[in-house]
């Protein structure tokens, strides 16, 4: 069963559950992440990113949303919010770049609409 299916069977349209199937399916690609904590590890990563990503045995789907840099892309093959989080760091991405790809929005555009909110 896919995320996505799980995600209509529980009533939310549009969003992937992080639930146990999930996480079973993002333990190496979480794994991968939570190393970051590590100076060393984020370095070895920028230096080569193909060889990290096979180092902690991501599949072709996980390793295909990294380069992605699309984090909705790394949820939904099982990425846990709070360690993607390193990476989206490791990318430069802050928190405004993530709520515009979940709104599918421009950074700009997403920035506006929270100024529009008064956030």
């Amino acid at each position: 069963m896919t995320s996505n299916t799980r995600a209509r069977r529980r009533g939310i349209p549009g969003t992937v559950i992080f639930d146990g199937d999930l996480a079973r399916i993002g333990y190496a690609l979480n794994r991968m992440c939570f190393s970051f904590n590590s100076a060393q590890c984020r370095q070895a990563f920028l230096q080569d990113e193909e060889a990290y990503m096979t180092r902690y045995s991501l599949n072709d789907t996980q390793k295909e949303a990294v380069r992605s840099r699309l984090v909705l892309s790394m949820i939904a093959a099982g990425g846990h919010p709070y360690y993607l989080a390193k990476l989206a760091g490791i990318f430069g991405l802050d928190m405004q770049d993530i709520g515009a790809q979940q709104t599918g929005m421009s950074k700009q555009d997403f920035q506006a609409k929270l100024l529009a909110a008064g956030a």
